[in-house]
C-alpha cells in the first residue's frame, strides 16, 4: 500500500513536471509564431534559428511528459490504474517516436549538404509526404490524444477535476481529427491536431500541476 508521504512525492514531482512541461510548450507556442511570422508566404517551411529551436523543444518536452503520465498514474485512484497505465504506455511510445524523428531531422540537417538532403526529401523533411512526417503525425495526432483521452476519466472530483477533463477531452478529439488529414492527403485539416496538442494541451499541464499542488 502506497503511504501518505509517498502519494505527496509523487505529487511534488507531478507539480513540478507539469509547470515545466506548461512553460516549454509556452516557448513553442511563441517561437513558432515567431517562425511564422518571418515567412514570406505560408507556402515556405520556418527556417532557422526557429526550426532548430522548435526541434530542441520538441525533444526537451518529450520525457517531462512522460514523467507526468507517471505521477498521474501513481496519483490515480485503484479503480483507473488501468487507464492510467494505458495512458502511460501511450505517451511513452509517442515521446520515443517524436524523440527519434526530431534527433534524426536535427542531426541530419546539420551535418549533410543541402544537395544531399533535398534528394532525402521523401524521407526526412517535414513536407508531405515523407517517412518522417508521417511518424510525427502518428505520434502527437495519435499516441498523444489517446493518453489524454485514457487519462481524463480520473479527473472527476470537483469543478477544477472535472475542467481539467474536460480540456483533456478536448485536446484529445482535436488531436485526433489532425491524423484524418493523411488519408486525405490534406495538411490543413492536420493542422486542427495541433490546436489540440501544442496550444489546449499545455494550460491541460499548468492545471493537472496547480491540481497537484493542493495535494502536496
Amino acid at each position: 500500500m502506497i503511504s501518505v508521504n509517498t502519494n505527496k512525492n509523487y505529487a511534488q514531482i507531478g507539480k513540478i513536471t507539469c509547470w515545466i512541461t506548461f512553460t516549454i510548450g509556452i516557448v513553442y507556442l511563441i517561437v513558432t509564431i515567431l517562425g511564422l511570422f518571418s515567412l514570406k508566404s505560408k507556402e515556405e517551411p520556418i527556417g532557422d534559428p526557429y526550426f532548430t529551436l522548435m526541434e530542441l523543444l520538441t525533444i526537451l518536452i518529450a520525457p517531462f511528459l512522460v514523467l507526468n503520465m507517471i505521477a498521474i498514474h501513481y496519483h490515480a485512484s485503484k479503480k483507473h490504474k488501468i487507464n492510467t497505465l494505458f495512458a502511460l504506455c501511450s505517451m511513452s511510445i509517442m515521446a520515443a517516436i517524436t524523440t527519434s524523428v526530431h534527433f534524426t531531422i536535427i542531426m541530419l540537417s546539420h551535418q549533410l549538404e543541402t544537395p544531399i538532403m533535398n534528394d532525402l526529401t521523401l524521407f526526412f523533411s517535414f513536407k508531405w509526404p515523407s517517412v518522417v512526417y508521417i511518424l510525427d503525425i502518428v505520434a502527437w495526432d495519435w499516441f498523444f490524444p489517446i493518453a489524454f483521452l485514457a487519462a481524463a476519466p480520473i479527473f472527476n472530483n470537483g469543478s477544477k477535476e472535472k475542467t481539467i477533463r474536460m480540456l483533456m477531452i478536448i485536446s484529445g478529439i482535436l488531436s485526433l481529427i489532425g491524423i484524418i488529414g493523411m488519408p486525405l492527403g490534406n495538411m490543413d485539416i492536420r493542422n486542427i491536431g495541433i490546436i489540440g496538442y501544442a496550444v489546449i494541451a499545455p494550460f491541460v499541464f499548468l492545471l493537472i500541476g496547480m491540481n497537484f499542488n493542493r495535494k502536496v
